[in-house]
């Protein structure tokens, strides 16, 4: 098959998304697809263009499976909004218009957020004579109406109506967990709902494999052979990192504890500020994609805490990357959903409700109290993993979904891959 791609990262870009849509292209691409992959130049890092990848708005470059297209992302505050969803659409119009260049493909595949890509989706399908698969990482607009990002009756409903076109305009969307295609299908036409598809986001247990706790970057960090708390990831306003800081107060006065975010975002200051004057706790920038399996041996414990209703709208991907770690998690979530299911399911750490310092700090409190019983979480989920989500398995399952829609359509053009 001859796939268009539309992504908003894409490496060497570091954001968790791209580097799940850059394995599913090379998975794809070793089963002997040809794909072309439209994209934003680096930017992910700092929230601008990378300084290698400056001076040009648009960059193209050939690779031995296809081509990439990178176009200007207009980086800006994810708090100022107005201008983010600006820049949303700028870059989905730059994206679109690059992406009408070249012959007919077999399929369109296109992720959000960004939302608007499902619009530039559903065009580049038509121009191009192909159906299009919407992959939704996070459902929009709910995470940022949750979060009070998007206020006032017009602003919610316009947005509700953009995504609720951008799921019309898709053949398939394809979402993470059942809480997502509950919450997508609820959305849809009655007749549309068969067309949500759940496809996990893999773990590559190859790359993330057990480590040594006593890792260079724990040296750098100046840490020793405390117990290491962690939370790794983008310090947004969807995670609620004061649970950290509550339970480092909590431990002030015990030296064999020490809490680490590593990461970097809009809400990192004022973490950091609430955080002033804690000896055990540490602050650390987002490391590059190469250190990652380092940076989860790194933690004993790893953290991901959402906030309040966010958890059945989002699956943080680096939920399986901890367990591919062989690491254990504690988790504060909504009862009940994909991440809360999974810590119960795998056996892999403790689940608590959100926003809630104190079950938070009783719940961490009793797993520094059991090494062996971390020790036995952090295999359990490495075992779970290992057998649930392999790159090829989710590769494989794009593949046949378009192959689907090809028959659909009568197309003989759609064929899944020989092996």
């Amino acid at each position: 098959m001859r796939l268009a791609v539309l992504c908003p990262h894409f490496a060497p870009d570091v954001a968790p998304t791209g580097e799940v849509i850059t394995r599913i292209v090379l998975e794809l691409a070793d089963r002997h697809h040809e794909l072309h992959v439209i994209t934003a130049l680096p930017w992910y890092l700092n929230h601008r263009v990378e300084p290698e990848w400056e001076g040009r708005p648009v960059r193209r470059e050939a690779t031995e499976w296809g081509s990439i297209t990178r176009v200007h992302p207009f980086p800006t505050d994810k708090r100022d909004i107005p201008r983010r969803a600006l820049a949303f659409a700028g870059f989905s119009v730059l994206a679109g218009a690059t992406g009408l260049m070249g012959g007919r493909v077999d399929g369109v595949l296109a992720m959000s957020p960004p939302l608007t890509l499902g619009l530039t989706g559903r065009g580049l399908g038509l121009a191009r004579r192909a159906p299009l698969v919407f992959n939704i990482q996070d459902v929009f607009p709910d995470v940022a109406i949750e979060l009070g990002a998007i206020r006032g009756r017009a602003p919610i409903e316009l947005a509700h109506r953009l995504e609720r076109a951008s799921y019309a305009a898709a053949d398939a969307v394809t979402v993470l967990s059942e809480d997502l295609a509950d919450n997508v299908r609820a959305k849809m036409a009655p007749r549309r709902r068969d067309d949500v598809r759940v496809i996990p986001n893999f773990v590559d247990t190859a790359t993330i494999a057990p480590c040594d706790r006593h890792t260079p970057y724990r040296r750098e960090l100046g840490i020793g052979d405390e117990t290491v708390v962690m939370y790794a990831g983008n310090v947004g306003f969807s995670q609620s990192l004061e649970l950290m800081v509550s339970a480092a107060r909590a431990l002030a006065e015990d030296p064999s504890v020490v809490f680490v975010v590593n990461g970097s975002g809009s809400a990192l200051p004022a973490v950091q500020a609430s955080a002033e004057g804690l000896a055990n706790m540490r602050f650390a920038p987002l490391q590059p994609r190469g250190r990652v399996p380092e940076v989860l041996a790194t933690g004993d414990i790893h953290v991901v805490p959402l906030k309040r209703g966010l958890a059945r709208s989002s699956v943080p991907s680096k939920t399986y990357s901890v367990l591919a770690a062989a690491r254990p998690l504690l988790a504060s979530v909504d009862p009940g959903t994909e991440v809360d299911r999974l810590v119960s399911r795998a056996g892999c750490g403790r689940s608590v409700p959100p926003e809630d310092p104190a079950a938070f700090v009783a719940a961490l409190r009793g797993l520094l109290a059991d090494p062996p019983a971390l020790a036995e979480m952090g295999a359990a989920g490495r075992r779970f993993v290992e057998g649930w989500a392999s790159p090829g398995a989710v590769a494989a399952a794009y593949e046949a979904l378009f192959a689907e829609l090809g028959s659909a359509r009568g197309d003989g053009r759609f064929a899944q891959a020989p092996r």
